[in-house]
């Protein structure tokens, strides 16, 4: 197996093509795994890893979770809203109390951009025997790596390939950290990427990254092979970006009329949690276009490959 050139999954952005390549390799490994009668391997024993979930998370906790039980880890679970934090606890009292009790790895989410940057900087304290990996389960609007990398790996096991294909990332495109971690990590792997939305939902200089925008729903949807839609995330909106849920809907939500306008099929991807009837009917999340239950099954060999690879990382 390839070396990962960095200790921590901070974001995409810290990453190059080589560690995207092998953390989708080890992931395809995992996955015949876990579809097997006995989907346990002893990898990661004797490694403890603590979720430290200071954000609201199903899927993500869940699929992190699961794969470090498979891969024979012990887990401890943190959840800020039953802790210290509630308390007045500060970030850098909770993490130092956390490293304190010698886990080997951690596996953050934080309402904060750069909160597992911080973690990282905070282990440079430590000696180098006390060190802890660090893994971004998503902070702010910031990134979400691991789910970038599993939607990488879905569209790779659908199409057999990544490089030259056209990735449409449709929706909340502001407020959401998996279209950063989605565009660097495409883009990294030799796809072309366009964002569509409304105007109020595309930030400003967005261009710089080397994507397209469009905003012409039926335009962009004509143009790719695979669109990968995004939740309208109204909890991190301060104020309104567009009239009403059901005028967005009409605007940019997906449904079977829409798919029909198309000359073409094209694969449904999208992160979760669904919002059925705003960006996506329900019976396109069900049907022939969608591959999404995929991406939550890729979700587990995914994070396995990315606690392998990270606890197989030399000082």
């Amino acid at each position: 197996m390839s070396r990962l050139s960095t200790e921590h999954l901070l974001g995409i952005k810290y990453i190059t093509e080589n560690d995207i390549h092998t953390l989708l390799d080890t992931a395809a490994s995992f996955k015949e795994v876990i579809n097997r009668p006995i989907k346990k391997v002893p990898s990661l024993r004797d490694v403890t890893v603590a979720n430290v979930f200071f954000e609201n998370s199903t899927r993500t906790r869940l699929s992190f979770e699961l794969a470090e039980k498979r891969l024979s880890a012990d887990v401890v679970n943190f959840s800020a809203s039953g802790s210290s934090v509630s308390k007045g606890e500060t970030l850098t009292d909770t993490v130092n109390n956390i490293l304190a009790m010698k886990v080997d790895m951690v596996v953050m989410r934080h309402q904060n951009p750069g909160a597992c940057v911080f973690l990282a900087n905070e282990l440079k304290k430590y000696p180098k025997s006390a060190h802890a990996r660090v893994v971004n389960a998503g902070d702010g609007t910031h990134e979400h790596p691991t789910q970038a990398l599993l939607d990488a790996f879905s569209i790779r096991n659908h199409f057999g390939r990544i490089e030259g294909l056209n990735v449409l990332i449709v929706g909340d495109i502001m407020h959401s950290r998996v279209a950063l971690s989605n565009i660097y990590c495409l883009q990294k792997l030799g796809a072309n990427v366009k964002l569509c939305g409304p105007a109020t939902l595309i930030p400003r200089h967005i261009e710089t990254l080397g994507v397209e925008v469009e905003y012409d729903l039926h335009k962009a949807l004509q143009w790719c092979d695979v669109a990968n839609v995004l939740r309208i995330q109204l909890e991190r909106q301060d104020i309104k970006y567009f009239p009403s849920l059901r005028e967005y809907a009409m605007q940019y939500g997906i449904n079977r009329e829409v798919l029909n306008r198309l000359d073409k099929q094209i694969t449904i991807m999208h992160p979760g949690p669904i919002n059925r009837g705003v960006e996506l009917d329900g019976d396109i999340a069900d049907s022939e276009h969608s591959i999404i239950l995929e991406q939550v099954e890729n979700g587990v060999a995914v994070r396995m490959a990315v606690l392998y690879c990270l606890a197989s990382v030399k000082e």
